[in-house]
């Protein structure tokens, strides 16, 4: 389960996320699978996040490298357009698949793709771009509108008619059109699936409006447990430079598990328990 999502002010578009769930599934004869696989990728050096639904080892591997490929500067340059960088990642996304063994993929691949510009300015603009692959019908991709509002603006995966049918619930509530409300409604969703191919801890990823700022990997703590990408981390680690979420996407303490001094309160009155 995927879902991505926009944080709107009187100026524009501030921030932009994606989460996931962390389930990676095999279907041998039996129901197999690991929860803390990673579905999202951020890059440290440019306003980039990725995940991806379908398929898992081909876009784990593609978009690993892609990461790092962009990361030391090989394939952006500092005034590309977001266009011009999705055309780059499309492309390198294609050539890849091109050298993959035949045969060893599933049948579909959705890849979700957020940039914004990396020209300096005060109110940049965002893009959602989608890179589909089917084994019907090979490569397609196209951009997703950008709302007018805060708000959800993708959900797909095995859990996408769960999420929805909670979403409807909590357009209604206190939150609505809100960027916390997806992530509340994600993290309800998750916590109580019935579908077995989804499950872990939630993983999240996002880019600020901040000029010069990058994107973001968010520790998560979920369960009273530290997640960071989909990974536990040891109670002894030290991470003073990943900025922590907790299941309301307040900011919080990595330490301490606690909200931090100023942070905003964001209650949610709907979530099952």
């Amino acid at each position: 389960m995927l879902a991505s999502w926009v944080g709107i002010d009187p100026h524009g578009i501030c921030s932009a996320y994606i989460v996931t769930d962390s389930r990676f599934t095999w279907d041998l004869g039996h129901h197999l699978h690991f929860d803390y696989g990673k579905k999202v990728f951020a890059s440290l050096t440019y306003p980039e996040i990725f995940g991806y639904i379908g398929d898992v080892l081909f876009p784990s591997i593609a978009l690993s490298q892609l990461i790092s490929m962009i990361d030391s500067g090989v394939i952006f340059n500092s005034d590309i357009s977001c266009k011009i960088k999705s055309k780059i990642v499309f492309d390198f996304l294609c050539n890849e698949l091109k050298n993959y063994p035949e045969g060893c993929m599933n049948d579909s691949l959705e890849i979700i793709h957020i940039s914004r510009d990396t020209i300096v300015s005060d109110y940049p603009e965002f893009h959602e771009f989608h890179y589909i692959w089917s084994k019907k019908s090979g490569w397609n991709k196209y951009e997703k509108p950008i709302p007018k509002v805060s708000g959800l603006l993708y959900v797909g995966g095995s859990g996408k008619a769960e999420f929805e049918s909670n979403y409807h619930k909590y357009q209604n509530g206190n939150n609505s059109d809100t960027s916390r409300n997806v992530f509340h409604c994600f993290v309800d969703t998750l916590s109580n699936i019935n579908d077995i191919y989804c499950g872990g801890a939630p993983q999240l990823v996002g880019v600020y409006r901040k000029p010069n700022s990058y994107a973001k990997n968010f520790g998560i703590i979920y369960n009273k447990q530290k997640y960071f990408l989909g990974s536990i981390v040891t109670e002894n680690s030290q991470y003073p430079s990943i900025e922590w979420r907790n299941e309301l996407f307040e900011i919080v303490d990595g330490q301490t598990k606690k909200i931090m001094p100023g942070a905003q309160r964001q209650p949610n009155g709907l979530r099952k328990f």
